[in-house]
């Protein structure tokens, strides 16, 4: 009889390159996901090529266009519900695509605009958005495939660190503002309720070096957290299958 039980520990072999500044955590991810399939790109290259907010950084989305792009598939669970409202979950495609634009003619700041914009774009790519409660299954169910995890989720959070203010990202208590970061997902231990992490940050306040195991609850905290940012989402990266 075939023995179906989930691995007690599955390590996905990932390399990742150090981001070369505060704002190219999304970029630098995304290059290791490509280098993972053996698509190779110049990190700057990738980096150029992914379009930064005005105050910094970037979305998973714009990540996942790049991608779509490149000839692959991309599938982002969204946690976001200033985007999402929980109603459209059960919705197809073209419905959630109408609803958006809906939406954007009654919430116009320029955030949910550029996010909608993106989102609409990334639907015109071909791209796929699910909605999922986020538990250890869903990621695990991921991983086991060999499928790395690109997240965006509260640095802050994630680190149990303080809070960050001005163009340094200075660590600041009081006057500071919860921080996004992007890393990837490479692994769990499913005894220890771990999931090992490749974070592009060298060093990070978690580890002197790319690779670190977090504990999963904290993990998950992390990524719903990230909603203060734009973030709390799971970006699936993978191949087009041959028709």
């Amino acid at each position: 009889m075939t023995n179906t039980a989930d691995p007690v520990e599955k390590k996905i072999h990932f390399s990742i390159m150090p981001q070369p500044d505060y704002f190219t955590c999304g970029p630098t991810c995304l290059q290791a996901v490509y280098q993972y399939y053996n698509d190779v790109l110049p990190l700057e290259t990738v980096i150029t090529g992914i379009p930064q907010l005005l105050t910094g950084g970037t979305l998973a989305v714009i990540l996942a266009c790049h991608a779509l792009k490149r000839g692959y598939h991309a599938t982002i669970y969204s946690y976001n519900l200033d985007v999402f409202d929980p109603t459209w979950f059960g919705l197809k495609t073209g419905q959630i695509r109408d609803k958006l634009i809906e939406q954007m003619k009654h919430k116009t700041s320029p955030r949910i605009q550029l996010i909608s914009q993106n989102y609409l774009e990334f639907f015109e790519l071909g791209g796929e958005l699910r909605f999922a409660e986020l538990t250890h299954r869903l990621i695990q169910k991921h991983l086991k495939k060999d499928t790395p995890i690109l997240t965006g989720l509260s640095a802050t959070y994630l680190y149990h660190s303080s809070r960050e203010i001005g163009p340094n990202c200075d660590y600041d208590d009081i006057r500071g503002t919860p921080c996004g970061h992007f890393v990837v997902l490479c692994g769990y231990n499913r005894d220890h309720r771990t999931v090992r992490v490749a974070d592009p940050l060298y060093p990070n306040p978690l580890k002197e070096n790319h690779y670190y195991e977090v504990n999963l609850d904290r993990l998950i905290s992390s990524i719903l957290l990230g909603v203060l940012t734009d973030d709390a989402n799971l970006l699936l990266i993978e191949p087009r299958r041959s028709e």
